[in-house]
């Protein structure tokens, strides 16, 4: 065994003589082991430490080259994991980082940058990853350039070692922005330390451990425990043991397998629950996680929860600490004897399809426990939970069915009676599910998880609670459990009506009074053609929904992922006039084809012919550009108030939620349609038809425009309309198609 001088890219590139002879690092992983990087950590010592330290390298690479400690390691197979020297090395890495970004070194150099990786956390090994990847500008400090990337999680900013590296990397740009050429200096080995490899001296775990000289339990997990530990013999001795030895035997036995293809590690997925079971300790409070400033990690969770001067409040968070945990351990043991496993047990109450006495719910995971130890915490870059809100209440109906099953005698049939009324109530209260005290409503999980409690231990709506779900889902639910009490034998028609994916656990678009055309609705939304269908509606009437911002107005669309028809079946506008429209279609006929759509439509716009009256709705059923197929969305320009007065005049948009360059004038697109070489243009957003580079088309409610560039009127068509209904006498479409003809021949 020898000690050789390295610098860090030398490290990478130069072999490394043991007494197997000669051997190459290729990649350098900080280990579980190891604590997380803490030169950049903002207290007075550590500042004091990181300011000498950076000195040092910048008087290295300006002045005289400096000889660092040694960095142990063990290396085997390429791999070298260092068991002293981790945060020498982590600051050489980012240093060299820098200087690669700074410098404009061509990628290729530096590419062996993305071989040094830590393993402490996730978070820190995909940081280093994306870092390694990222050029910054320099304009600003690097922090700053870093978190406003895309790949940046803001959550990534609470990670301790991700944080440090943050603080690091200012610091360094800060220190050595004035040396222009510091990788050349680099790679010279203006900075250099001793590796000393020792794979040839047969460590064994327990000497590993001892040469670790930090005094620290040697993994986040263990580090976890001892404060865990400590804080709890600080109560009741009897109290520590007992949970200590839960965590190390029956806890770690419960996770366990879950652990398996997941290099067979339970840390991260037993402190995902914890967190889970922390947050449920705060909504219970009537707090929330987002008010906990400065609550960052397990170890702050121990300090809110755990370590509190008033003794009671902390025994009965132990207690239901205790009891999260056991239920899940008194359910692994007696599934186990049984031959199944705990996802068994949330497959034999959900689904993600419809199922006779399942309820249907709307997860990526039916194994909720796996699902909550998998991601719970996690916030992907969109800024979303990856483990959402609403999963927190669905999985913590089936924590209080556990707890409480036994003592109040819930029955299997009864709670998935009261799990359906839930998962309903969460399906259909996105905008009120929120532990924001920044929202309108503010923090309603308080709320919430008492109505769980309620409805699961007694089967019942507790209508005095303030704000939690969706009141019009509450009023529903209440409804519906009176209405199954009644009419038992009617329990299956609803629940399949109510997992219908148009309306994921709202009704009352067909409402309980009409039951007998609860199959009507799945038949007719199974078998028929979307658009067929909004021809149909459109037919018997005016069936759209003015939205609350009060000038969009949604109707249906033929767009396979039926965004518009889910919207349009729900209570965020009022649905009593489509409703109506529906329930007339539903009482045509007891199954529906498209047949039957076809014959409705046909005999709708052949009245409309016979009688010369053509309101706009026949225009909306004859053309297809009148449908566009997208989210369903038009725009009345003279408003919602005007619309009667000038019903023609009205705009189909592309996009959900505005208009764009895809949206036009229906009619003016309709004209347009009715000539090859024509088009709407979209740099007027689809009002006008450019003719050549002199004249245009456009129209108004009553009349179609031929004008010049400058906006002169050329030539115009008026419709002949009904003086007394406003409704047109002749098919405005094809005598403005004839009129636009006869024109473009006079041109030729």
């Amino acid at each position: 065994m020898e000690t050789i001088l390295k610098s860090f890219i030398e490290v990478f590139f130069t072999p490394i003589a043991t007494q197997e002879g000669e051997k190459v690092i290729t990649k350098i992983e900080i280990p579980i082991i190891q604590r997380d990087y803490a030169q950049g950590r903002q207290t007075t010592n550590i500042n004091r430490t990181r300011t000498r330290f950076l000195d040092s390298l910048h008087h290295a690479v300006t002045q005289e080259p400096i000889v660092l400690d040694f960095v142990y390691g063990n290396l085997k197979d390429g791999l070298f994991i260092p068991l002293d020297g981790q945060q020498r090395l982590t600051t050489l890495f980012l240093l060299h980082w820098y200087a690669a970004k700074s410098c404009d070194i061509d990628p290729g150099e530096y590419k062996f940058l993305y071989n040094f990786s830590y393993e402490t956390r996730y978070s820190a090994r995909d940081f280093c990853t994306c870092l390694v990847g990222f050029t910054p500008s320099f304009k600003n400090p690097i922090k700053q350039e870093i978190i406003e990337q895309a790949w940046f999680p803001y959550d990534w900013e609470k990670d301790p070692t991700i944080s440090s590296m943050l603080t690091m990397l200012n610091d360094i740009q800060t220190k050595f922005a004035d040396v222009t050429d510091l990788w050349k200096k680099l790679k010279k080995g203006a900075i250099k330390f001793y590796v000393l490899p020792l794979e040839d001296m047969g460590l064994s775990d327990d000497l590993y451990i001892k040469m670790n000289s930090r005094g620290k339990p040697l993994t986040m997990f263990e580090h976890f425990k001892a404060e865990l530990e400590k804080n709890l013999r600080s109560i009741d001795t009897h109290l520590a043991n007992e949970v200590i030895r839960k965590v190390d035997q029956q806890w770690t036995d419960l996770i366990w397998p879950y652990a398996f293809g997941d290099n067979n590690i339970i840390d991260d997925k037993f402190l995902r629950y914890f967190h889970f079971v922390c947050d449920i300790i705060c909504y219970k409070n009537g707090d929330s996680p987002q008010n906990r400033k400065g609550v960052n990690d397990e170890f702050d969770l121990i300090d809110e929860y755990f370590s509190k001067d008033n003794e009671t409040t902390i025994r009965n968070n132990v207690k239901l600490l205790i009891e999260m945990f056991d239920i899940w351990v008194y359910l692994y043991n007696n599934q186990k004897e049984k031959g199944y496993g705990i996802a068994d047990f949330f497959e034999h109450f959900i689904a993600k399809e419809h199922e006779a006495n399942k309820v249907k719910a709307n997860v990526s995971e039916l194994d909720l426990l796996k699902d909550c130890m998998g991601n719970y915490g996690i916030i992907l870059s969109n800024g979303n939970r990856k483990f959402p809100l609403g999963r927190t209440i669905l999985l913590y109906a089936f924590v209080t069915y556990l707890r409480k099953k036994d003592k109040c005698a819930i029955s299997e049939e009864q709670f998935i009676r009261r799990l359906r009324t839930v998962n309903n109530l969460i399906q259909n209260s996105e905008f009120e599910i929120s532990d924001s005290t920044e929202r309108s409503g503010g923090n309603r999980m308080p709320n919430i998880l008492e109505q769980v409690e309620n409805i699961v231990i007694s089967g019942k709506i507790n209508t005095d609670l303030g704000n939690n779900f969706n009141d019009i889902q509450l009023d529903e639910e209440t409804k519906k459990l009176e209405w199954t009490t009644m009419y038992p034998e009617r329990q299956g028609a609803l629940y399949e009506l109510e997992d219908n994916e148009l309306l994921y656990g709202q009704i009352g678009i067909v409402g309980l009074d009409n039951w007998q055309y609860f199959s009507r609705f799945i038949n007719l939304f199974e078998n028929c053609d979307l658009d067929k269908i909004d021809q149909a509606l459109m037919s018997i009437d005016d069936y759209t929904q003015l939205e609350q911002n009060k000038w969009r107005y949604q109707s249906g669309s033929s767009n396979p992922t039926k965004t518009a028809w889910k919207t349009l079946f729900h209570h965020s506008r009022s649905t009593d006039k489509t409703k109506e429209v529906l329930l007339k279609l539903l009482g045509k006929a007891e199954t529906f084809s498209d047949e039957i759509l076809d014959k409705a439509i046909t005999e709708f716009l052949t009245h409309c012919e016979e009688n010369k009256s053509y309101n706009w709705r026949y225009y909306y059923v004859k053309y297809n550009c009148f449908r566009p197929g997208r989210y369903g969305i038009y725009w009345w320009r003279e408003g919602s108030k005007q619309r009667e007065k000038k019903p023609y005049d009205f705009v189909a948009f592309w996009a959900q939620r505005q208009s764009s360059r895809n949206a036009y004038q229906v009619f003016i697109k309709a004209l347009a349609e009715g000539f090859e070489n024509l088009e709407t243009d979209p740099e007027s957003y689809g009002d006008k038809i450019l003719l050549d580079d002199k004249y245009h088309v456009d129209a108004d409610n009553e009349t179609f425009y031929i004008k010049d560039n400058e906006g002169k009127v050329v030539k115009k068509l008026s419709i002949d309309r009904d003086k007394e209904t406003d409704i047109d006498k002749e098919e405005r479409v094809l005598k403005a198609r004839q009129w636009l003809k006869d024109f473009l021949e006079t041109q030729n």
